[in-house]
Order: C-alpha cells, then sequence, then structure tokens
C-alpha cells in the first residue's frame, strides 16, 4: 500500500468512523469521498484531516478512498436514497406474502446500483432463500439480507431514551461495548433489569460512564463486609454511600452512621491500638 495517509469516514447519519488510506493530504473533514464498502461502492463524510499511515494502530487492512464525490456522484446517490424507500416497500409485501417472521428496517442500494442490502431483525434464524429469489428478479442486482441485534436496530431507528434526550447510540456514541450487570452492581444500583434496560432491551449504554469514577470513589472506602471493633464491640461494614461519604456499621446491637472521615479516624486508632 503506498497511500500516506488515512482518514475516518461515517455513513448515514451513523456515529462509527471506517478508517481508509488516501494519498490526498488536502482532505478536510466534511469531504464526501467514493469509497468500497462490504454493501459496494457508497459515498461517506471524511470524520477528520488526514493523518501518517504509520500511526494507524488498528489490524484491519485500509481500503483506499477511490475520489472525492463529484456533482455526478451526489445526484446517483440521491436517486439511489429514493429506490430505496420504494424497494423497502415492495420488499416488505414480499416478507408478507411469504409469511417470513421478520421485520425489515432499511434498505441501501450501492452506488454503482449492482447490490442492494436489506437490514432486518428477527427472534429466530429465517430461511429467506425464497424471499432473495424474488428480490434478485425484481431488481435485477445482488441482493444482500443482513440480520442485526436490538441495539443496531436502536441505533438505526433512534428514540427517546428514559432521561429524556435522544439514544446515545442513535447520536455519538461510535462505538457500542458489551454492559454487564456488573456495572450496575459496582453503581450499587437496585438490580431492576426492566429499569437499569433501554428501548433496545438491553442494559443502558449509559451506565459505562460513570464506571470509572465509582471505581476510583470506593478505592477510599473500606470494602462491605470488613470488620472493625470500637469500644470492644465488633461492627461490620452493611454499606457504603459514596455521595454523602457515609458508611454504615452494623453489630449485634448497634448500629452507628459514621461519616469517611470519622471512620478512617477510628480505624487508625485501632491499628495503632493492635500495634502497640
Amino acid at each position: 500500500m503506498d497511500e500516506r495517509f488515512y482518514v475516518g469516514v461515517k455513513f448515514d447519519n451513523n456515529a462509527f468512523n471506517y478508517f481508509f488510506a488516501t494519498d490526498d493530504e488536502n482532505l478536510r473533514q466534511g469531504n464526501q469521498v467514493v469509497v468500497e464498502t462490504t454493501r459496494g461502492l457508497e459515498i461517506g463524510t471524511v470524520a477528520f484531516t488526514p493523518l501518517p499511515i504509520e500511526s494507524y494502530k488498528h489490524p484491519f487492512e485500509l481500503k483506499p478512498i477511490i475520489r472525492v464525490a463529484d456533482a455526478d456522484d451526489l445526484l446517483i446517490q440521491n436517486e439511489n436514497r429514493k429506490k430505496s424507500i420504494e424497494a423497502l416497500e415492495i420488499a416488505k409485501k414480499d416478507v408478507k406474502a411469504l409469511n417470513l417472521d421478520m421485520r425489515l428496517l432499511g434498505a441501501t442500494f450501492s452506488l454503482d446500483g449492482t447490490k442492494v442490502t436489506f437490514t432486518f431483525v428477527a427472534d429466530e434464524r429465517i430461511d429467506f432463500r425464497e424471499l432473495v429469489k424474488q428480490l434478485a428478479y425484481r431488481f435485477r442486482c445482488r441482493i444482500e439480507l443482513k440480520q442485526i441485534g436490538p441495539r443496531d436496530k436502536s441505533k438505526m431507528t433512534g428514540g427517546i431514551g428514559v432521561c429524556g434526550l435522544p439514544l446515545c447510540c442513535a447520536t455519538f456514541l461510535s462505538e457500542m461495548e458489551t454492559i454487564s450487570i456488573n456495572r450496575a452492581k459496582n453503581q450499587m444500583l437496585s438490580l431492576n433489569i426492566p429499569k437499569l434496560s433501554g428501548p433496545c432491551g438491553k442494559l443502558m449504554c449509559c451506565l459505562t460512564y460513570e464506571d470509572e469514577a465509582y471505581n476510583e470513589l470506593k478505592k477510599q472506602f473500606p470494602r462491605i463486609g470488613e470488620n472493625i471493633t470500637i469500644d470492644e464491640i465488633k461492627f461490620k461494614v452493611d454499606s457504603i454511600n459514596l455521595f454523602s461519604k457515609e458508611i454504615k456499621l452494623v453489630g449485634e446491637e448497634e448500629v452507628k452512621i459514621l461519616s469517611l472521615d470519622e471512620f478512617n479516624d477510628l480505624n487508625k486508632a485501632v491499628k495503632k491500638k493492635e500495634n502497640k
């Protein structure tokens, strides 16, 4: 590969950056370019100015940018978008006629019109061979049916989160990492799965935003279950409150609520006494 630079390219309001190689150091953010993807030729938008190819650290091979999109390319793209809307409606009728348990979400024509990709969601695997035959006959091009998961569906369709704002995945998230219930446990949230889930049915992406801050704050506090003796009475750390910086201690007959500073002072006194 002789290209000296690489750039990130975004497609159709997708927050993800896809990387491509280029020799054109004059490319700027917002420029529209023609590239080859798994869906065929597409027009994408440059996300950042060219970076030296030596700084590219990802394991994936870079495909080159074919050209800067011209007026003809943009005209074809607009026509393809209109055709995609029509193609989706036609495909939905075929799905219904074939009684397939799947929901079509979108259709995308490649820039040269040689391929159309249909995205869909389904609860189970679908035998769509007959559907592909019908669609190939109707559109006289290659057909790809791409099944996506619930999180990708939300990213495509958008929506409003419980916070009242547009979904993060449909606006600014460039990567969607796996969210485990351990994030909620770490933040001491009530483990009510429906309340912790987004419209996609998966745990909310925002559980990751403050997770690192909770990890850092917890380093200042004792572990749940830790023992401490106060005035010869044994207590166990029952719970902590990171915001009020309070610690709940439970003994056999008594409960104490101490501030973090009070607990640390008592703990130091206990250790000092033990070392004598």
